[in-house]
């Protein structure tokens, strides 16, 4: 596999997890930290870190709505749950881990 190739198969993989979160809101964000120790949230900034090393302007606001497919109030405001407290309990467990 040439390096390009491995380039335009990684920004097809990550396209494709965005897609795939974008149509899972049901998903909740404390539920993707408790599991899998990363979220929409961490996607936006990893993607804000590689915007600023590669000399490219993004806003953290852009970053996010990148990845949730619009401003993220907006998608807050529609599909945000309350964190229960066994949620709220296994991410104080998992940041202490």
């Amino acid at each position: 596999m040439t390096e390009q190739e491995r380039l335009e198969l990684e920004a097809a993989t990550f396209r494709r997890l965005v897609q795939h979160l974008r149509s899972r809101p049901d998903v909740q964000n404390i539920d993707m930290m408790n599991l899998a120790g990363f979220c929409r949230n961490c996607l936006s900034k990893w993607l804000k870190a590689a915007a600023d090393d590669n000399g490219v302007t993004l806003s953290a606001d852009e970053a996010r709505e990148e990845i949730y497919g619009m401003p993220y109030a907006d998608w807050k405001r529609k599909y945000q749950k309350e964190a229960s407290a066994e949620q709220q309990a296994a991410f104080a467990k998992g940041k202490n881990a």
